[in-house]
């Protein structure tokens, strides 16, 4: 009788572990099935929502992907309105931005540029925080951008202490893909100047003509024509209500040309100063009465 248990038990365990074997082998098979339906997670979302970083004067809800490196020019010639005095602005007194962005990890880009107005050195970044899905998820693609410039102006003729050469940009940008040729963006915007400029009152008090704050609400969208062109639009509408000197909305138009490595934007555009904050604060050209600008924009990979 024992020799019989013990004989049981070694085919009892014997056919356990076939058992087992044959339980795990059948597992991993529907593990990898599974997997195989399931298309990776990136595979989900939504493609070039935007063919490129700009939309005219505002970013746009792209992140590029790790390790790409670009450089921007911006370029802003004079107001159109002056006629043939000054070939319509385009030998008129112009605004330069050069910038470097870099995506170092999925989702982060970091970026740095300088500014012929104001001699503004800025530091910039963006974070995508939702991206729109294929089929379920988001049904919006969600970014947040933010920059800090630095006035480089000398001090003795611009400012009371260093403090005051400060500003910062806030924004979050919330975007759409309609379909293969629309897509639409909204993106409210929070600017903010340490220094604003001040009047003397009546009763010899220093009183400042704009808030610290400044809120604004942009649009923008594209309709691709073709694979590489694209018509872009812009619009910008100032909401804080400050005491005076109130920028003007800005309304911007244009095409988009691209490549795999190269996006070029020709454009009209009231906005003359390239950094948000300060186009955000300080647009005194009104659209109503033609005070445009021609523009370009040239992003290289």
């Amino acid at each position: 009788m024992k020799n019989k248990s013990v004989k049981y038990i070694k085919n009892g365990t014997k056919y356990l572990c076939v058992l087992m074997a044959l339980v795990l082998l059948n597992s991993t098979i529907k593990a990898q099935d599974s997997t195989a339906a399931k298309p990776a997670p990136a595979s989900n979302f939504v493609k070039k929502t935007f063919n490129g970083n700009l939309i005219i004067d505002n970013q746009s809800v792209m992140v590029p992907v790790k390790g790409v490196f670009e450089f921007i020019m911006q370029h802003r010639f004079g107001n159109v309105n002056n006629g043939y005095s000054d070939f319509f602005g385009l030998y008129a007194s112009s605004n330069i931005r050069l910038g470097f962005n870099y995506t170092p990890i999925e989702n982060l880009q970091l970026g740095f540029g300088f500014t012929k107005e104001r001699m503004q050195w800025d530091a910039n970044l963006k974070y995508a925080l939702l991206k729109q899905g294929k089929t379920g998820g988001s049904p919006v693609s969600v970014t947040y951008y933010g920059l800090a410039a630095v006035d480089t102006r000398p001090k003795k003729d611009n400012f009371v202490n260093d403090y005051d050469r400060l500003s910062y940009f806030h924004q979050l940008i919330i975007a759409r893909k309609i379909n293969n040729a629309i897509s639409v963006q909204v993106a409210p915007s929070l600017s903010w100047y340490n220094n604003v400029e001040g009047y003397v009152s009546s009763n010899g008090t220093i009183k400042p003509k704009m808030k610290n704050a400044h809120f604004a609400l942009s649009f923008m969208g594209a309709y691709a024509i073709t694979d590489k062109l694209s018509l872009i639009v812009d619009y910008d509408q100032p909401l804080t209500e400050h005491m005076s000197d109130n920028p003007n909305p800005n309304v911007s138009f244009g095409l988009q040309m691209g490549t795999a490595t190269h996006t070029f934007q020709l454009f009209l555009t009231n906005y003359h100063s390239i950094v948000p904050q300060t186009n955000s604060f300080f647009n005194h050209n009104d659209y109503t009465k033609g005070m445009y600008l021609i523009g370009f924009n040239i992003a290289k990979r």
